[in-house]
């Protein structure tokens, strides 16, 4: 199975954020059921790792992905986008077949 790889601008955001939020250890991306196109992904700041977690980790910073949310994100990027639009974590999943407009959500 592919993993997920991070990039050096979302490392650089969670690294950041970490330093804000001291009780937390890591930010779990997690893929759950519903959103505009089927699946969505969701965003969590967490103070503990659960035994079926894979760890994604680059320049002090750590995502956790359960073992489920791996199988729908096998092989993607996070990345952290800063544009007049605005902030956001974003992932680019070669599973995808079609997203919609805001990007955190998708179907396969």
């Amino acid at each position: 199975m592919k993993g997920v790889e991070l990039t050096e601008a979302a490392a650089r955001r969670i690294a950041t954020i970490m330093k804000s939020e001291p009780d937390k250890i890591a930010l779990r991306v997690a893929v759950e059921g519903g959103g505009c196109s089927g699946f969505s992904y969701k965003f969590d700041l967490v103070d503990s790792r659960n035994d079926d977690d894979v760890a994604i980790e680059r320049d002090g910073a750590t995502v956790l992905v359960d073992e489920l949310s791996l199988v729908y994100m096998g092989g993607s990027v996070i990345d952290f986008v800063d544009d007049l639009i605005g902030q956001s974590f974003q992932i680019r999943n070669p599973n995808a077949v079609a997203s919609c407009g805001c990007g955190t959500s998708f179907s396969i």
